[in-house]
């Protein structure tokens, strides 16, 4: 066991443990069907990095001018994948006096004028792993019952990309680590799986281990020689090792947690390579590593199976991601310089997606009950060193945009590159890679798990943050639709039911080179069959109280099999088509003007604070579930502000 380390101690997500609700009924069969994978293809065979031989042209990073090639030519294979369940999904959606078959298949011939479908999953900790995994369960036509009358069954399989962010990432990399396993095979699990079994709690270890000390301890030793792995190779680790370690026991399906798989392996298995899974996004915040400050100024980096880096003006460039660990300078590994594989641990990026974290580990990792005392006081002594070094955030080094645009890059003279989680901006629905016009997305699905007020419920802060920063230097003229402020939202109700933005292009005004942006879906968490506003920092759940809140991400998603709105999958196919029909110059059905009358926002403002928003069931009695609001009573915001971490809309 290797103390002078770091536990990231997972020892504390808060000490707060939401309570049991009685179980309610739910309509997924059980089904242990997923496989292992992503590949264990680290070369070191653990954790850490390794250098390896060079490919016969060396890796460079890549001008952010357009989309990689890689990522061009799968887009060739994944957007004819997507037309059969694109035209599934329509027909069943039956908008009157509409072809939808002959309309998209026309479109098929031309992939330019194809409806392009992203979904995107907000953080927001486990709250926002559940909450998007019922939307994602939603829109999969695997899901039994997705397909009938009012599911969307079929918008996952027509989605081409799929983008989280902190616990929304925890949810995006479980399914696409698994095979692009279901939500329901990952709730429901397998023999000998640890894999969202959230009763257990992170800080104590893996279900099927047991939980005496002997075995938390056995746990965390595990971890501290994984991370040691990395360090004895030369690498710098920070508490964001540790805690990805720890996560990935229950995200990914391998012994240990997978310490050897690595998120570029996904373009390896054989569902993406063949473009039969949307392409996944995760997203993580630039920051320079003394400073406590996250603006809407900071680069927005993305993780992606073929690439990280950014399109931001600020660094402008890609690098392999299986490549990362590799030492480039200027943009280039030197003639005698060495490739390095296996930086790129599926549970470090996934931390890094989410190391607000982090922050509560350093502050409350001794108030976690039933940690082992011996284990507890350790974790507390190393992290007291590392806070000292300013070691709270992912460092990934050698930083591979080093002395790259050095005129415009603020992080191109550190020989590391400090990453945080990439809702300190404030733009905790990962929008940015999707609004980037080489993407040319046309409807954004935002499933939005924030907590914003008070008692833990959106009230689309990320939504503003995303159209705030449209108006910076640093979006490069890339458009967003405008959107009101808090209280409007809650006044007028946009944050329980789901609102369409940027519905009429003609709205937008474009200069040369610019492109309309997305139409965004906002679908925010709300309280349908199960009070799922529990505290982001909630660190475990018992089987039914993960089950009910999956089940009202559900219902959120379908608008309750379409109890709330029969119309519902009808105006989401509506949504689908909006761009496409533009650009083809065809009117919108009128059953389809009809769903816009109602679903999209009309620039109508009630800027008055009318007091708390203190949400009831919009479906039945639904489910209690104790949020841990009442004891806690932290939202986002106001966490960053308690831990003195600022994130400002301009800096």
């Amino acid at each position: 066991m290797h103390l002078p380390l770091a536990i990231p101690a997972a020892a504390a997500l808060l000490n707060i443990l939401a309570a049991s609700a009685e179980p309610i009924p739910l309509p997924f069969p059980h089904d242990v069907s997923v496989d292992r994978r992503a590949l264990p293809n680290a070369p070191s065979g653990g954790y850490a990095p390794a250098v390896v031989p060079c490919p016969a042209t060396k890796p460079t990073v890549r001008g952010a001018t357009g989309l990689s090639p890689n990522e061009t030519s799968w887009l060739a294979l994944r957007r004819k994948e997507t037309v059969e369940p694109m035209i599934d999904f329509l027909k069943r959606a039956a908008i009157p006096g509409f072809d939808a078959e002959a309309y998209i298949r026309a479109a098929a011939s031309n992939i330019s004028a194809l409806p392009n479908i992203a979904i995107a999953a907000s953080g927001g900790g486990y709250r926002a792993l559940m909450n998007g995994g019922g939307f994602v369960a939603a829109a999969d036509s695997r899901t039994p019952g997705s397909t009938s009358k009012g599911g969307i069954g079929g918008l996952l399989q027509s989605s081409t990309y799929l983008a989280g962010l902190s616990g929304g990432g925890w949810m995006v990399g479980s399914v696409m680590l698994n095979n692009f396993s279901t939500i329901v095979q990952l709730r429901d699990g397998f023999e000998g799986s640890s894999v969202y079994q959230f009763s257990s709690s992170i800080f104590r270890g893996p279900k099927e281990r047991g939980l005496s000390v002997l075995n938390t301890a056995s746990y965390w030793d595990d971890i501290i020689d994984q991370v040691q792995e990395k360090r004895d190779a030369g690498y710098n680790t920070s508490l964001t090792d540790f805690w990805g370690r720890a996560l990935s026991y229950q995200l990914i399906n391998a012994p240990l947690g997978g310490p050897s798989y690595t998120f570029s392996s996904i373009a390896l298995t054989d569902e993406f390579a063949k473009a039969k899974t949307p392409f996944p996004i995760l997203v993580a915040d630039g920051r320079l590593r003394d400073d406590s400050v996250v603006t809407l100024n900071a680069t927005v980096y993305e993780f992606n199976p073929f690439e990280m880096g950014s399109f931001d003006p600020t660094v402008r460039g890609f690098v392999p991601t299986e490549y990362i660990g590799s030492n480039f300078s200027n943009g280039a590994i030197s003639n005698d310089g060495k490739c390095v594989r296996g930086l790129d641990s599926a549970s470090f990026v996934m931390g890094t997606s989410s190391s607000l974290f982090n922050i509560f580990i350093l502050q409350n990792i001794s108030a976690v009950d039933n940690i082992p005392g011996f284990v507890a006081d350790t974790i507390v002594s190393i992290l007291t060193d590392i806070d000292d070094g300013h070691n709270d955030v992912a460092q990934w080094t050698p930083n591979p945009f080093y002395n790259y645009n050095p005129s415009t890059n603020p992080t191109a003279s550190t020989t590391e590159l400090s990453l945080v989680d990439g809702g300190l901006d404030l733009q905790n629905i990962p929008l940015t890679p999707l609004i980037s016009p080489y993407r040319a997305v046309d409807v954004i699905f935002a499933i939005d798990s924030s907590a914003d007020t008070p008692q833990n419920w959106p009230n689309a802060t990320a939504l503003r943050a995303t159209y705030d920063r449209s108006l910076l230097p640093i979006a490069n003229g890339t458009l967003f639709p405008p959107v009101p402020d808090a209280h409007t939202f809650v006044n007028l109700g946009l944050n329980s039911q789901p609102t369409f933005f940027g519905c009429s292009p003609s709205n937008f005004t474009l200069l040369p080179g610019q492109t309309l942006p997305p139409l965004i879906v906002y679908v925010p968490n709300a309280p349908y069959t199960a009070m799922s506003n529990v505290s982001t920092f909630t660190s475990t759940y018992s089987d039914s109280q993960r089950n009910d809140i999956i089940r009202n991400g559900y219902d959120v998603a379908t608008q309750g099999n379409g109890t709330f709105d029969s119309e519902w999958q009808m105006c989401v196919a509506c949504a689908i088509l909006s761009r496409s029909l533009h650009r083809a110059g065809t009117p919108a059905p009128s059953a389809c003007e009809s769903c816009f009358s109602r679903y999209c926002w009309n620039g109508t403002i009630d800027s008055e604070d009318k007091g708390p928003y203190l949400p009831t069931f919009k479906i039945g009695n639904g489910t209690t579930v104790d949020s841990g609001a009442g004891r806690v009573g932290l939202s986002f915001v106001s966490v960053l502000a308690a831990l003195g971490v600022a994130a400002v809309l301009v800096g």
